[in-house]
């Protein structure tokens, strides 16, 4: 039996492959997935696995443009860091969602129902579009941070960029005030509208409003400036350059 486990995020690969793998012994898991477009040429290239466990969010994208690419002839267990609001709707397609973090019981329910029905193999892809709507409005307005001894509200129309130094995740605003937060950076792009900020590289995660220059550097590679930024040498993955490009123009 043939696993794939998509998801970008490590750790949680690792604790999936941990709750799993003692239903399905001696099955072969895939676990370096971790892009819509590693899957996408994946699945071009080999024979569709027995079972998918997948992350809806990815590095580079929503999971769901895999299915739009890629006729997929295999059940489909999707895990997911939005509200459960959103995955009730979805029981009716006969495919399992599991709220991070994943909870034993939960998984324990969708492996019997996996077992028993072997899932409904035909994604309804006008289902897949209304949870895709409905993520939009789970993105969050206003990030809670620590101001010396206060508490303090930053509405997300104030955010000019977050970014990571040194394992800690800052929120700095349009006025150049620097906030700490609790959140991971990774856990922060999960968390706002991709439509307003993107993922430029492994430190920024940035506002269209926040970008006041872009520079054509070598090898098709992208520099960019950030208001009220210190650091002046800001590259854009040379992976990410495509997608930039696409977000600019969206």
């Amino acid at each position: 039996m043939k696993i794939l486990l998509i998801e970008d995020e490590k750790p949680a690969v690792k604790r999936l492959l941990s709750l799993i793998k003692d239903y399905f012994p001696n099955s072969e898991f895939i676990t370096d997935l971790d892009t819509v477009k590693k899957t996408i040429q994946w699945l071009h290239s080999h024979e569709n696995p027995d079972l998918m466990f997948c992350d809806i969010q990815l590095a580079d994208g929503n999971s769901f443009e895999i299915f739009e690419q890629v006729s997929v002839k295999a059940p489909v267990i999707f895990t997911t860091a939005y509200d459960q609001y959103a995955i009730k709707a979805f029981k009716v397609n006969a495919v399992d969602y599991l709220l991070k973090p994943i909870d034993p019981e939960e998984l324990k329910r969708a492996i019997n129902r996996f077992n028993q029905q072997k899932l409904n193999q035909n994604l309804d892809l006008s289902l897949i579009q209304q949870l895709i709507g409905k993520e939009k409005s789970s993105f969050k307005n206003r990030f809670l941070v620590k101001f010396g001894e206060k508490i303090q509200s930053i509405s997300i129309q104030d955010v000019a960029f977050f970014y990571s130094e040194e394992r800690v995740t800052f929120l700095q605003t349009h006025e150049g005030k620097k906030y700490v937060l609790d959140s991971t950076l990774e856990q922060v792009e999960s968390q706002v509208d991709p439509t307003l900020f993107f993922r430029i590289n492994r430190k920024y995660l940035c506002s269209y409003s926040s970008i006041s220059d872009i520079f054509i550097y070598s090898n098709s590679r992208l520099k960019i400036k950030l208001i009220n930024c210190e650091d002046q040498d800001i590259l854009i993955s040379r992976d990410k350059t495509s997608d930039f490009k696409n977000w600019l123009d969206g």
